[in-house]
């Protein structure tokens, strides 16, 4: 079953400012779909569609198989939502804000008790629940609109930039519960900045740009055409020259830190062998550069040079 298909998405606004140019997209049930692209893409538009906080202007919009045209109110029903400006009642309590919108979709009141401690207790603000909302941290706002977004229990939950602001503990916690709901089958599309949370969460990965898709794949299948990975390894042992590696490229960045670009066509077994028969021993490696972030760049540049055509890999 499919959670969300557009089909030939346009937005136009007042002003002549073309937002969505025929978007299509199709995200699975079951799914954590990530929609990327730089600001002023056409991200935030689209979502504001499939919501319906934005008129379209032309193509389809389903959410599990109800047509936002025809059976909006049913659309709804299935979508929680946490958008990228805070719209909180500042001013009400942190339970009462979880709690009404449960009433909204007509939750029992006890229901709606049960539920609103849940998420608040998942999101670790249960024990702020009698403050009003002003008194929250920025990180701390976001945790509670995602609270609020499912207290319903929506079957697909919208993420527009969801851990913008939230520290790095809590930010990984919420990585794990967003995990731990997509496990029990909540579909999710995730908009982010933060690239090296794309690649974590997400499955599948939709790139837009100038309001089109310029890429709509499987993440590691994205992820495997990039050419080239640059690490750097720290060494356990101070070296003064970088060392020869057959297929791989060094540098020597200090005496303890070595940068290696390796192709396609080497592995990191290759090069911990040839290390090793240098007797440099490697303490640990990270990516130099985020993967996601160098083939988003690559994919608008090659999308810029072949207008006409599929943005090539």
């Amino acid at each position: 079953m499919t959670a969300l298909v557009i089909k030939n998405l346009m937005k136009t606004y007042a002003n002549g400012n073309v937002a969505l140019q025929g978007v299509d997209l199709v995200v699975e049930a079951g799914d954590f779909h990530a929609l990327l692209g730089p600001n002023g893409a056409g991200k935030t538009t689209a979502i504001g569609i499939v919501t319906s906080l934005v008129n379209k202007s032309g193509g389809d919009v389903e959410v599990f198989g109800h047509n936002i045209d025809t059976d909006l109110e049913a659309a709804k029903s299935c979508i929680g939502l946490v958008p990228q400006e805070i719209n909180l009642n500042l001013w009400d309590s942190v339970q009462n804000i979880v709690l009404n919108q449960a009433g909204y979709y007509g939750l029992p009141r006890r229901l709606a008790q049960q539920r609103t401690e849940k998420y608040l207790q998942a999101m670790r603000l249960w024990d702020r629940r009698k403050q009003a909302a002003r008194s929250l941290s920025g990180g701390m706002k976001r945790r509670l609109m995602i609270a609020r977004a499912l207290v319903h229990e929506p079957k697909l939950l919208i993420l527009d930039e969801p851990t913008a602001g939230v520290d790095i503990e809590i930010r990984r916690s919420m990585w794990d519960y967003l995990r731990e709901i997509n496990a029990a089958g909540t579909t999710i599309i995730l908009t982010t900045h933060n690239l090296e949370e794309a690649e974590s969460l997400c499955r599948h990965v939709a790139i837009i740009d100038e309001g089109a898709i310029i890429e709509d794949a499987p993440m590691k299948t994205v992820l495997r055409k990039l050419q080239r990975e640059v690490f750097v390894l720290s060494l356990e042992e101070p070296i003064t020259v970088a060392p020869t590696l057959d297929g791989f490229e060094t540098k020597l960045l200090d005496s303890l830190e070595l940068e290696v670009a390796k192709g396609p066509a080497h592995n990191l077994n290759e090069l911990f062998a040839q290390l090793a028969r240098c007797n440099i021993r490697v303490l640990s490696l990270r990516n130099k550069a985020n993967r996601l972030e160098e083939l988003f760049l690559r994919l608008v540049e090659n999308k810029d040079a072949n207008p006409q055509g599929t943005a090539a890999p």
